[in-house]
């Protein structure tokens, strides 16, 4: 609805990575660096851990898509608490040789033969695990058993392995030093400073076609900087949560209050008063009487500028419908 009112051409801040609007900060920048340069290695496994919305898949993605698909094969797994056994079994669904009734070692043969046969065919596969902290030693064994694949000395499988920052601590333990010995690039990705936070908000703007609708005040990004310490998806939740805002209250410039009020709305949300909802009484460390007030006032704001806006869908929908004019 505001992408009409401010006449873009699509979300600006969508949560789902997209990498037509990869922002080359100072971090993502070295981060892809990292990436191409391990890629060009064309062996052993590839680390990128930063804190979650740091944007990890959007450099990933953005990489896949810049490759030339008649030379590599990929496929990424987004994994979960995964055993050994279970990882081998996602490996083999993602590049289409899996069957349940076939034991590991059959299992083993086909992802052996499936990146053998593309490496001679000029291919060259690639395995993306998205949530690498999640996996348990055995699974990322078996993820380094897999690096023991070899076509006449040369390596047909590489791995990219993405994680939150507690995934080093995994990678410390003393049974994976074989796979650390193995890792050809590594890189942690930090947020953006607020020079970066500002240029990264401008530029998914002008993806858009953002002509100056809204007009943004420079207090406007700082306050999205102070309530977000420069991390990309929380910038995105923010800005796109404020742009409905300002298309609900027919806002064509937006300042620091605006984002202000908006912040304090999605913490009363998601924070205390939302975690604790299910306790039969307030915890004892609610905080103050009138803190407590501005938190439930702040929720019953957004639950009312929700109502109005599904109201607004409601119509247009209606406005649509066959039989109007």
């Amino acid at each position: 609805m505001y992408a009409e009112f401010y006449q873009l051409s699509g979300l600006p801040f969508q949560l789902t990575p997209d990498p037509k609007f990869f922002f080359g900060s100072a971090g993502h920048t070295r981060a892809m660096a990292h990436l191409t340069y391990g890629l060009h290695q064309g062996e052993g496994f590839i680390i990128v851990t930063g804190d979650v919305g740091a944007g990890k898949t959007t450099i990933v993605d953005l990489l896949l898509s810049r490759l030339d698909k008649s030379s590599h094969v990929a496929t990424k797994i987004v994994s979960t608490q995964l055993a050994a056994d279970d990882m081998l079994r996602m490996v083999a669904v993602g590049f289409g040789v899996y069957e349940e009734s076939i034991e590991k070692a059959g299992l083993l043969r086909r992802i052996e033969h499936f990146v053998t046969t593309n490496f001679r065919a000029g291919k060259r596969s690639l395995l993306i695990v998205d949530e690498a902290q999640n996996l348990s030693i055995g699974a990322l064994e078996e993820l380094r058993m897999l690096s023991n694949f070899s076509v006449g000395g040369t390596a047909p499988l590489q791995s990219f392995l993405l994680g939150q920052p507690q995934f080093r601590g995994v990678l410390a333990n003393p049974a994976l030093e074989q796979l650390r010995q193995r890792i050809t690039a590594s890189y942690h990705l930090g947020p953006m400073t607020e020079p970066e936070t500002q240029a990264y908000i401008q530029h998914r703007l002008k993806t858009v076609g953002w002509k100056d609708d809204p007009l943004l005040s420079d207090s406007f990004f700082a306050a999205v900087f102070n309530h977000t310490a420069g991390v990309p998806r929380r910038i995105n939740t923010l800005c796109s949560r404020v742009l409905l805002f300002g298309y609900l209250e027919q806002q064509h410039a937006i300042g620091h209050e605006i984002v202000d009020q908006v912040a304090e709305e999605l913490k009363a949300e998601l924070g205390r008063v939302v975690d604790e909802s299910s306790a039969p009484f307030p915890a004892a460390d609610t905080g103050s009487l009138p803190d407590l007030c501005a938190r439930v006032a702040a929720l019953e704001r957004s639950v009312s500028r929700h109502a109005r806006a599904i109201r607004r869908a409601i119509e247009i929908v209606a406005a649509l419908a066959p039989g109007k004019s």
